[in-house]
């Protein structure tokens, strides 16, 4: 039977890299994040899941804070809505987490680097097929300034591996393919498309959740609460989206309406033009001939009529 718990759910995602108890699956996943940069052994969660946490408490703080024996922080967040903003507060954050090391008398270089790590199951990116893009503070040349302040991007959508080459794939797809699929494998066929020991026991978290009902109660309630946002997101996104179609029709609809008083101001003067014309007694010009004359001429020439007729009547 499949453990029908989605690990994207905020709770249960916190349950499973923020829970001082499993630290080695928070391990794990870092790893498979950083790659080439410094490993993590040894990791210490600055706000470890909260189990007195009521299934209610839709204000509860559920990104994941940490420090690595190399003294680098970590903020882990899961996302299923991608709000307007989102990559100014990703900067924002781990920003703020950069200043609130320093106190007063320390010295820059005691600084250590701060490293944010937002899973996404929508794309921030969309046009950009990666599924993990790593952000850092570069010249356009590509020299780095400094690797203290990191931005990773984990887009769960744009994960390409299948179950049957999933064996041959790197950490960071497994992980992906387990966070996109948990929740519709049994214990058994994640073992077996996982064989590293730690998915299972991330499974046994799920397990554990689903068959808890405290657990299960709180899974419910954010579950309801994160669909319930990506509702209004959506619902928002369709009123930007029909603001914009109105936004470009009115646009059209005054350049048609600036055409057409432009056109009736042309369209005057011709008329003053050839009635100035019969006045003075000279043959009417063409509206092909008048057309081809800029505003200006147009104008120009309008005023020569008016002192031809002036200049008549005096002399008469």
């Amino acid at each position: 039977m499949p453990i029908g718990i989605c690990p994207t759910v905020d709770f249960v995602f916190k349950l499973l890299f923020g829970n001082p108890k499993h630290s080695r699956i928070a391990i794990h996943f870092l790893n498979a994040i950083l790659q080439h940069l410094l490993k993590v052994r040894e990791i210490k969660f600055l706000n470890p899941i909260q189990e007195q946490e009521t299934e209610d408490d839709k204000q509860s703080v559920l990104d994941i804070l940490a420090t690595d024996e190399h003294g680098r922080t970590f903020i882990i967040e899961m996302q299923t809505t991608v709000p307007a903003g989102t990559r100014q507060r990703l900067a924002y954050y781990t920003a703020w987490q950069y200043v609130d090391q320093l106190r007063q008398g320390q010295n820059y270089a005691s600084l250590r680097p701060v490293i944010s790590i937002c899973v996404l199951t929508d794309p921030l990116f969309r046009k950009i097929p990666e599924l993990h893009l790593h952000f850092l503070l570069r010249s356009e040349t590509g020299v780095v300034l400094t690797e203290d302040l990191q931005v990773h991007v984990l887009q769960l959508s744009n994960l390409r591996v299948k179950e049957e080459n999933l064996r041959d794939a790197s950490p960071l797809e497994q992980w992906s393919y387990f966070l996109l699929r948990a929740e519709t494998l049994t214990m058994d066929e994640i073992k077996r498309l996982l064989p590293d020991e730690v998915f299972s026991e991330a499974a046994g978290i799920l397990d554990v959740v689903a068959k808890t009902p405290e657990q299960k109660r709180r899974y419910e309630a954010r579950l309801k609460f994160q669909r319930d946002e990506a509702a209004r997101a959506l619902t928002s996104e369709q009123a930007r989206e029909q603001g914009r179609l109105e936004g470009r029709l009115e646009g059209r609809e005054e350049g048609r309406l600036e055409g057409i008083d432009v056109g009736i101001e042309r369209g005057e003067l011709f008329g003053r033009i050839k009635t100035l014309q019969g006045l003075v007694g000279v043959a009417e010009s063409a509206r092909e001939e008048l057309s081809d004359l800029r505003d200006e001429q147009l104008t120009t020439f309008l005023e020569q009529l008016r002192d031809q007729l002036r200049n008549r009547n005096i002399a008469t």
